[in-house]
């Protein structure tokens, strides 16, 4: 019984180290599209 919660306890932080890390990398680097008559920026 210890040994699952421990496996659910390191699931729930890695699920929330990786979701940091893509939300850090997604505001850090902006993508830009720039073409005539289109242009369109991602953050």
């Amino acid at each position: 019984m210890n040994n699952s919660k421990n496996v659910l306890i390191l699931v729930l932080v890695a699920a929330v180290a990786i979701l940091g890390y893509l939300y850090y990398e997604s505001q850090q680097s902006a993508v830009v599209i720039d073409a005539p008559g289109f242009k369109l920026e991602a953050r």
